[in-house]
């Protein structure tokens, strides 16, 4: 085992057993030494913490479109009574594009963020979805990409409006490139509407991991995204759904296989033309914080998930551009959106191997450093305000404050 990935583990160690993450990795090295306190541990998306400090926000809405009105939108969520929403003059509704009322149509599906000052929509994303991966052919009309080992084979269709936009950032649609687009839902697939990048993209295999030596820190900046869409199931992180450790994460709860609700070829929406990926998951956690499937679930994929052991991570997942230490499927992170304040806890869900092999940047408040940290499902990316067809917000992970909340010393009651 080589020196640098011996600090990833020990960091990875240190987020489980609640340690002090920074002992190691510089001047400023932590000096807490005893557990952490209960208040602490108890970290909430969009509560204050002493790490994260989180801006309390809206929880974004998802579900299907029953009906709508000039002022009223009506979703149907899988709970027992549908959810109403308040529409204003100044909500903004996307549908490939900016929209308006006539796109709120029974059926489609659709995710809301409320307004911050009242019950009111703010936002409003219909049939919104996302592909990233390697282009494996492209025929002139549709794009074949390959997501990874938990997101299957997509065919994604380029209108000729939006070819050239999507050119600007991906002259080269060839094999061997990477793709990242922004679809709305149609009957024959996604239909890319516009780059979800603000860089070129360049070949899959032309990583560019830290210079050698360069430590894990407890902080790291980058880019966050988010990835798929608003029917799909989770994907499971591990190869095997009965392998030892795959189902069960560190906290104690356990997700389902739900890999045979699709036929093959089909998602279960049955709408997208996609691969099935190896298997998929629709789990419950603790606290809420995984309640619902498709676009409703909290969670993340992380590109840095430990691959020896039973810690859920892809053997052959590249390393990325940014230093991050290694955690397992189950982890929590506490997850800042620099560009407003707000943060939350977010458990990871999936490895992010294809997260891990773009090196770009977003700009949506100054420029991030360079490379992908953290892929966040819809829901979790609404709540912490990022807008779904901009693609990225600026993000600071605290793995300090991820050590707080996995510590094991804060179990039992209050």
């Amino acid at each position: 085992m080589s020196q640098h990935d011996g600090d990833r583990r020990r960091l990875r160690g240190r987020a489980v057993l609640g340690a002090p993450l920074a002992a190691e990795t510089g001047p400023a090295a932590s000096t807490r030494t005893g557990p952490p306190a209960r208040e602490e541990a108890r970290v909430r998306p969009g509560t204050a913490t002493e790490h994260g400090g989180a801006v309390p926000g809206p929880h974004a809405v998802c579900g299907a479109i029953v009906d709508a009105s000039p002022h009223l939108l009506i979703l149907d969520t899988g709970d027992a009574e549908p959810v109403r929403l308040p529409l204003a003059p100044s909500t903004s509704i996307w549908y490939g594009g900016r929209s308006g009322l006539h796109v709120l149509v029974p059926g489609r599906e659709a995710i809301v963020r409320p307004s911050a000052d009242g019950p009111g929509a703010d936002r409003v994303w219909v049939d919104i979805m996302r592909v990233t991966g390697t282009i494996l052919s492209y025929d002139g009309r549709l794009v074949e990409v390959d997501g990874g080992p938990h997101r299957g084979r997509t065919h994604v269709s380029i209108s000729t409006g939006a070819l050239g936009r999507v050119l600007v950032r991906h002259p080269h649609l060839e094999p061997g490139y990477l793709m990242d687009v922004i679809c709305v839902r149609s009957p024959d697939g996604p239909r890319a509407v516009r780059p979800g990048t603000s860089q070129p993209g360049h070949r899959a295999n032309r990583l560019t991991p830290p210079a050698a030596g360069t430590p894990p820190s407890t902080t790291v900046r980058g880019t966050a995204t988010w990835f798929g869409d608003l029917r799909s199931p989770a994907p499971h992180p591990g190869p095997h759904p009965g392998a030892p450790g795959r189902g069960t994460s560190g906290s104690g709860w356990q997700g389902s296989s739900s890999h045979d609700a699709a036929p093959p070829g089909r998602s279960a929406s049955g709408s997208q033309r996609q691969d099935p990926a190896p298997h998929s998951a629709r789990p419950s956690g603790p606290d809420g914080l995984m309640a619902g499937i498709g676009g409703a679930l909290r969670g993340a994929a992380y590109p840095a998930v430990d691959p020896e052991g039973d810690a859920g991570g892809c053997v052959d997942a590249p390393q990325g551009c940014a230093p991050l230490p290694y955690l397992s499927y189950g982890s929590e992170l506490i997850v800042r959106n620099e560009c407003n304040g707000r943060a939350a806890r977010v458990p990871v869900i999936e490895c992010g191997c294809v997260a891990a092999r773009y090196c770009d940047r977003c700009v949506e408040c100054g420029t991030s450093p360079r490379g992908r940290i953290v892929e966040l499902t819809p829901a979790c990316f609404a709540d912490l305000g990022g807008d779904l067809d901009a693609g990225c917000f600026n993000v600071t992970l605290d793995l300090a404050a991820t050590a707080v909340v996995r510590s094991p010393a804060v179990e039992g009651p209050p």
